[in-house]
């Protein structure tokens, strides 16, 4: 899921969803996605609990031997946690490359997954009445989440409960692995919409009573973002969730899945406060700071579970001073 360029006003009629040209697989995409599945096939065979064991171990080994992104994940956790000593920077830093190897693994069993069983990974769900109460206005919701805990298991969560909810995601680079993901995410209840084509599709969604999921910590060069505080240094940030949710007036809720110490998940949901004023970009920098200051806090919650190999502070404005800057 991604960031979104603005959206038209509710009054421009929403066209069908542009199909993206088809894209032919190399044979470089052919081994790769061979090679996954006979992953993904070794990993059924061990059952889950080993598999994430695997996983977990497998993505360690990023931390070291192989040193991959290390000196980027240590900076950026140090920035955000400078009371941090550098043992405990690289605590944090090693099991964060273990989180992220263990939810490689979760993603690809999801694939094989029904209903029934993305709920048995959730041990309780903090704040769900409140995803039940803004259902029922009838405006649809925008559902803003980060790449912390599992945010695939937090839309297929949606999913199994019974809501509609369109996934805005980003094409992958590999054909092959793109359709598969597609498959795995529609299989669980998710329709995939791809960030091109979320413009379009997005307000027909809410004003069908829809959830909307988006990710909203990770701006490209394209991506209509702006400058708010993350962890106290600036850090572009997507604004497409909330000039939806001005404009169309929906409502908006954070929520994320962290992994607990027993293995399971526990989903926490909270408002994000969509106040307008009639200055749109004032408001929508007010909402994007408001769901960027809500990801950071949960953040804190398990910050091993945060994706730090994303350099979140590269793109910055130039005015930043030298003691904000990009650590990385």
């Amino acid at each position: 899921m991604t960031g979104l360029p603005d959206v038209p006003p509710p009054s421009v009629p929403a066209g069908p969803p542009s199909a993206a040209p088809p894209r032919v697989p190399s044979a470089a995409h052919r081994v790769q996605y061979g090679a996954l599945r006979t992953f993904i096939a070794g990993l059924g065979l061990l059952g889950a609990e080993r598999a994430v064991r695997v996983g977990a171990a497998i993505g360690t080994l990023g931390f070291r031997p192989f040193h991959i992104r290390r000196t980027v994940v240590e900076r950026q956790i140090a920035a955000a946690f400078p009371d941090l000593g550098p043992a405990a920077v690289r605590d944090v830093a090693r099991r964060a490359y273990a989180h992220l190897g263990l939810v490689t693994v979760e993603t690809a069993l999801l694939s094989r997954m029904g209903p029934a069983d993305v709920l048995a990974m959730v041990e309780r769900a903090d704040g769900w009445d409140i995803v039940e109460r803004r259902i029922a206005l009838g405006k649809g919701l925008i559902v803003v989440s980060g790449h912390l805990g599992n945010w695939e298991l937090g839309a297929a969560y949606l999913a199994a409960r019974g809501y509609q909810v369109d996934a805005v995601v980003r094409r992958m680079g590999n054909p092959l692995f793109d359709a598969y993901l597609t498959r795995a995410r529609s299989r669980l209840g998710m329709t995939v919409v791809r960030d091109r084509d979320a413009v379009r599709r997005t307000p027909r969604t809410l004003r069908a009573g829809r959830a909307v999921g988006l990710l909203i910590d990770q701006a490209g060069l394209n991506t209509a973002s702006t400058y708010v505080p993350f962890f106290g240094r600036p850090a572009k940030t997507p604004r497409g969730a909330a000039v939806f949710a001005l404009r169309l007036d929906v409502p908006m809720v954070f929520g994320t899945a962290l992994r607990q110490p027993g293995g399971r998940y526990r989903v926490f949901i909270e408002d994000v406060p969509v106040t307008s004023t009639g200055d749109l970009d004032h408001d929508v920098d007010v909402v994007v700071a408001r769901y960027t200051e809500v990801l950071e806090r949960h953040i804190r919650l398990a910050p091993d579970q945060y994706f730090w190999h994303h350099r979140r502070w590269k793109q910055q404005p130039s005015s930043t001073p030298s003691a904000l800057r990009d650590p990385a």
